[in-house]
């Protein structure tokens, strides 16, 4: 199983180069992708959104969130955000999804190397 970010998913839908997007066709196609749900709503956020790609993302199936969750990613953001480096909170919500499965996240934004550097998050970039 795998998750993807947002930058990814972009990436996938305009079929940019790259292993993230080659990882995540393949990931879709023999459904082992997870949507997180800071992801879904980032992208659906897209007013411009085509409908083609609204039913790719609507097929993958959604992590459910687990008890402790919020608790869970602003602890996470915290850390950090000691360090005086960027952690966006749609980033710490985005990796404390993929921590709480032990899932591998796909992603092109180079902001995750923070949370990863403070926390057993395994990035695919």
């Amino acid at each position: 199983m795998v998750a993807a970010d947002t930058s990814t998913w972009i990436a996938f839908f305009e079929i940019a180069p790259g292993q993230d997007t080659e990882l995540l066709e393949r990931a879709i196609r023999d459904r082992q992708a997870l949507m997180i749900p800071a992801v879904l709503t980032e992208l659906l956020s897209d007013p411009l959104l085509d409908a083609a790609d609204a039913q790719t993302i609507a097929e993958v199936p959604i992590i459910d969130l687990e008890a402790g969750y919020w608790h869970r990613a602003g602890l996470l953001r915290a850390k950090v955000l000691s360090k005086r480096r960027k952690a966006r909170l749609a980033d710490a919500l985005i990796a404390q999804a993929c921590l709480d499965r032990n899932i591998p996240l796909l992603t092109r934004d180079q902001d995750f190397r923070a949370l990863a550097e403070v926390s057993q998050l395994n990035l695919i970039p």
